[in-house]
């Protein structure tokens, strides 16, 4: 039986060896550069990923920086608002003490005016009740037409 069985595996030989010739010429040939474009493909599709995380983690960091920039803006503005209310609040202030000043200047003056005017009344008064009691007394002491005697 191994006398048939030789005979066969030499037919077999070069069906064998085609085999392997084959075997190593395709994996030469096509899966070598296949797994080469591969390998090419995922190191780029990897680069590429990387560089859009680059670039997302930058978008996000010039957003962070617009933000924060956008607040220190609007801080600036309330800031300027507040010394400008606080400015105006001021200037409202400093007009209503000129204004109460004058008003109480006015107030003391017509205080005074209204003084001088009693004092004149009163002498006026005084002069008027002085020249009136002595007509009184002169009617009252003048003789009545003289027949009483």
């Amino acid at each position: 039986m191994v006398d048939l069985l030789v005979p066969l595996f030499v037919g077999a030989l070069p069906t064998v060896l085609l085999v392997f010739f084959m075997f190593f010429f395709l994996r030469w040939a096509f899966w070598r550069p296949f797994e080469r474009v591969l390998a090419e493909r995922q190191s780029r599709t990897e680069g590429a990923r990387k560089e859009a995380e680059a670039l997302l983690a930058a978008a996000n960091q010039k957003l962070r920086d617009y933000e924060e920039s956008l607040r220190q803006a609007r801080a600036e503005i309330f800031r300027e608002q507040e010394a400008s209310r606080l400015q105006a609040l001021e200037e409202r202030n400093q007009a209503l003490r000129q204004v109460r000043e004058q008003a109480g200047e006015m107030i003391r003056q017509a205080k005074l005016d209204i003084a001088r005017d009693v004092e004149e009344a009163k002498k006026s008064l005084d002069a008027d009740s002085q020249r009136l009691a002595d007509e009184i007394a002169a009617s009252l002491l003048r003789p009545a037409g003289g027949s009483c005697r």
